[in-house]
């Protein structure tokens, strides 16, 4: 029978509205609400490079062959669906930014010359920044000279400019400016009015195209933005994984184009022309406003003194037994401790890595790195530890898209410091995210254990929230050691059936059966009488045999509670999902923990570790969940879950409340 499921790019799409909902909302402070503008441009942005070309693909086959769609691929039906939804959206975006936060933006004496050109009184010092700084680095390509087609940059802005020679203005010829990505996208003007007033970098360029084009009449300019498919298949490697690697990520930039974004006003007939010179679809044409990339929001200027346009500054609190600790790792064989992120600070896992490096009886580190910060002070831990004579063993996983080109440098920077270094495993992302120390003590070893929800990133955890836990819990450890020990050998998990987990929920060994069996212990339960209930909280659900298991879990009188945060293929409004509670958490901060608690009739099971509830995370990754046993830990976690399906709109404010009090 079909598993009702709502279709993931639709639902990852009603995401991203709720991030626009959130610069709608006056409630957030003002230029937060402009952050939430940004941040839909460039979820936007990352949604045509990575899941449109998929769609376009699948598309194309069900045109051909109708017949070829399985139970989960979208209809063809769906691609106006997506571009229709796409459309509503930025006709959203377009009135929330002119009808709700420029205006706010006057009231504040902020002007941002939007499509209004930029005022008289301004022009001798916007003449005098094009002539000095933003001439140089234009590079007018004449589109109508060329013989050989011009290749834009993916996600580069141009403005597409028409000119004709002065005496003859029947002979228009059209012209490509790029407006420089090395310069700032936004310039601050004084001026006598007091108002603080800030100019786009596009519209510097326009008024001063005469100087770029002198003995050319110029008729009209139009912006455009060409978005490449950057969903490149980096499973199957061999070789040297590095070069390998880098070469697919300089392909990525020259992708086909899933994406051509135009100037509505722009005609028909230069729409077409460009639409050849860049081999882009019909279906792939999408009519956008006077101004692209406006993911650069996130850098607009703002007025010194300006008070309440931020959240107020957040300041994490510190876990105290770990601050009290002369040695970290001392404490950490006496107890567990929890770290909640970004309601605490982040010190303590630098403090692991550090203690590490420099601690003389620890003689071996083991931990799995996917998003490596750009400034890493755990990178630079390892780096010293493996000079100090220890023997560091780093996981980088090299296809952790968009972070590859920044795993690679450090992976360089580390390889060349001694550590050994293990790449990914052909047709497989290693995305656990676990870290190991063990010391010696005499005859005897102790092992120092570190899972997460989230990256070892130090510049995420300002934003994120996660979950940190640290454990020399023994059965714990020496599981990790496996997996560690396994991950060494680069092989498929097939080769290492014979692995057995008790503690640890291993991606590609027991999660997937451990999971279903502990719903199914739930169901048996519903039926004896007995209370039951699954609360999961996760960034996406979309894996269908889960799904299918939380619909038999609730239709059998469980109790089923969800915090999906981004794509949610679970179908609402249907007799099968009837009573699941689903909460969507768009805040401050980035959700990103995953917990997942299962009451077994009082005796509760509470995990959490890196593994969504997908397709990739669970039948195509290294996902790694970990139990907590600690009671008061356990409570914790429970606390903060119960806060965030209480109330789904203040809950960062009750958790900051809820950390600062258990510390």
């Amino acid at each position: 029978m079909a598993i009702p499921l709502y279709n993931r790019d639709l639902s990852w799409l009603s995401f991203n509205h709720r991030v626009l909902q959130m610069a709608a909302d006056p409630q957030v402070p003002l230029y937060e609400r402009i952050k939430f503008l940004s941040i839909f441009s460039s979820n936007l942005d990352e949604f045509f490079r990575v899941r449109m070309p998929a769609i376009l693909a699948i598309n194309k086959v069900l045109e051909r062959d109708p017949d070829a769609a399985g139970e989960e691929s979208p209809t063809p039906e769906t691609l106006q669906e997506v571009m229709d939804t796409i459309n509503r959206q930025q006709e959203e975006y377009g009135k929330i930014f002119t009808g709700m936060l420029l205006p706010a933006m006057q009231q504040q004496g902020i002007t941002l010359f939007y499509g209004t050109g930029l005022a008289p009184e301004l022009a001798a010092r916007t003449r005098a920044y094009f002539q000095a700084t933003v001439q140089a680095w234009l590079l007018p390509v004449w589109l109508s000279h060329r013989h050989k087609k011009f290749f834009p940059e993916n996600n580069a802005l141009y403005l597409v400019v028409t000119v004709s020679p002065q005496g003859t203005p029947d002979k228009q010829e059209i012209v490509l400016v790029n407006i420089p990505s090395g310069l700032k996208r936004f310039l601050t003007l004084d001026a006598p009015d007091g108002q603080f007033h800030i100019a786009f970098l596009d519209d510097i360029i326009r008024a001063h195209l005469p100087y770029l084009f002198r003995g050319y009449i110029i008729h009209h300019s139009y912006c455009i933005k060409l978005t490449r498919n950057a969903e490149i298949d980096m499973d199957e490697m061999k070789g040297d994984v590095l070069e390998e690697v880098e070469t697919m990520i300089r392909k990525r930039e020259l992708g086909v184009p899933t994406r051509f974004l135009y100037d509505a006003s722009m005609p028909l007939s230069l729409r077409n022309f460009l639409a050849g010179q860049f081999e882009a679809a019909d279906n792939e044409m999408v009519p956008g406003g006077r101004y692209h990339n406006l993911k650069d929001l996130a850098d607009l200027p703002m007025p010194a003194g300006l008070s309440g346009a931020l959240y107020p500054k957040a300041r994490p609190v510190v876990q105290p037994e770990a601050a009290a600790a002369d040695y970290l790792l001392d404490l950490i064989q006496r107890k567990d401790l929890l770290l909640h992120l970004p309601y605490e600070q982040y010190d303590p896992v630098l403090r692991f890595f550090s203690e590490a490096a420099v601690d003389p009886d620890v003689e071996e580190i083991y931990v799995t790195l996917y998003r490596i910060a750009s400034g890493s002070q755990i990178a630079q831990a390892l780096i010293s530890a493996a000079q100090n004579g220890k023997a560091v063993t780093v996981f980088v996983e090299l296809k952790a898209r968009f972070d590859e080109a920044n795993n690679i440098r450090w992976s360089k920077k580390m390889k060349e410091a001694g550590v050994k270094l293990i790449y990914s495993i052909p047709g497989m992302k290693v995305h656990a995210k676990t870290a190991l120390v063990k010391r010696r003590r005499g005859y005897l070893w102790d092992y120092s254990g570190l899972i997460a929800t989230g990256n070892f990133n130090e510049s995420t955890a300002r934003f994120y929230t996660d979950h940190v836990l640290f454990t020399a819990h023994t059965g714990i450890t020496r599981e990790m050691e496996l997996l560690f020990l396994y991950l060494q050998s680069r092989e498929q998990p097939m080769a290492y059936h014979f692995l057995q987990f008790e503690h640890l929920l291993v991606a590609q060994f027991n999660m997937l059966t451990r999971f279903t069996d502990m719903i199914d212990r739930e169901i048996a339960n519903a039926q004896k009488g007995l209370p039951a209930k699954v609360t999961v909280k996760i960034n996406n659900l979309q894996e269908k045999s889960m799904i299918a298991k939380l619909y038999e879990a609730r239709q059998a009188g469980v109790e089923v509670d969800l915090i999906v945060r981004s794509i949610n293929c679970l179908q609402t409004g249907i007799p099968e999902s009837d009573g699941i509670r689903i909460v969507r958490i768009v805040d401050r901060y980035l959700e990103h923990a995953r917990v997942f608690i299962f009451h077994n009739n009082g005796h509760e099971e509470v995990y959490m570790g890196s593994a969504d509830w997908m397709n990739r995370n669970l039948h195509r990754r290294i996902e790694v969940c970990v139990p907590v046993y600690d009671a008061a830990l356990r409570q914790q976690l429970k606390d903060i879950i119960s806060l965030q399906l209480a109330d789904s709109h203040q809950a960062q404010q009750a958790i900051q409340a809820y950390v600062q009090n258990i510390v």
